[in-house]
């Protein structure tokens, strides 16, 4: 039987939101010792805490919005693949240690470990990568650091040039405890009207490996 591996962080306030923006926050509005006997609560976050979606909308006026995305980018055949690059570097293609065997590529850099603490020399994406990734047919791209450009890059190039050629984009991934290897991937962001990215609960199934699996 295939197994589901989670790849989300876990959505709480000890996970750390880039700086200036909204962290996560569960405020409790009934509980069940209340006279309506349900627990409810209200969230409070940005669209871009954890595991989230950038919709083109986030760096191109006009483009299309997260609730106006297809589907078919985030569930499908991937591809976990391990870079090893010193802090701050953006992965070029030179950098992959092998041809793309999926549609879907998840880069793990390991250079954001600490969901508590916010750093700012994670690893993320060269424009030069995405023409790589767009000619070799990807439709996905998807990272383990907070953005797929580097923290001070203005303007955001990669977040435009995936935008540009069609390539839809997975940031705050956890991959640390995930093979390199062939996987199928879940990632479905929430329908949310005119919103310009979106938290995803991330999933890889892994591949039966042997009869009667």
């Amino acid at each position: 039987m295939a197994r589901l591996v989670d790849i989300s962080p876990a959505l709480s306030p000890r996970l750390a939101a880039w700086p200036g923006d909204v962290p996560f926050a569960r405020a409790l509005r009934l509980s069940l010792d209340s006279a309506e006997g349900v627990e409810v609560s209200a969230l409070s976050m940005s669209s871009h805490a954890g595991a989230h979606v950038d919709a083109p909308s986030h760096v191109i006026a006009g483009a299309p919005t997260v609730d106006e995305l297809s589907l078919d980018a985030f569930y499908g055949p991937c591809q976990v693949v391990a870079v090893d690059l010193p802090p701050g570097a953006r992965i070029r293609p030179e950098d992959l240690p092998g041809p793309l065997e999926a549609p879907r590529v998840l880069l793990r850099t390991g250079s954001a470990p600490d969901e508590g603490s916010f750093r700012t020399d994670f690893c993320s994406i060269s424009p030069e990568l995405v023409r790589h990734l767009a000619a070799s047919a990807c439709v996905l791209v998807g990272i383990d650091t907070p953005s797929v450009d580097c923290f001070d890059a203005f303007p955001l190039a990669s977040h435009i040039a995936l935008a540009e050629a069609g390539i839809s984009s997975l940031e705050g991934l956890r991959l640390a405890h995930v093979p390199p290897g062939i996987y199928t991937l879940i990632a479905l962001p929430l329908r949310v009207e005119g919103g310009e990215g979106s938290p995803v609960r991330a999933a890889l199934v892994e591949r039966p490996s042997g009869p009667g699996s």
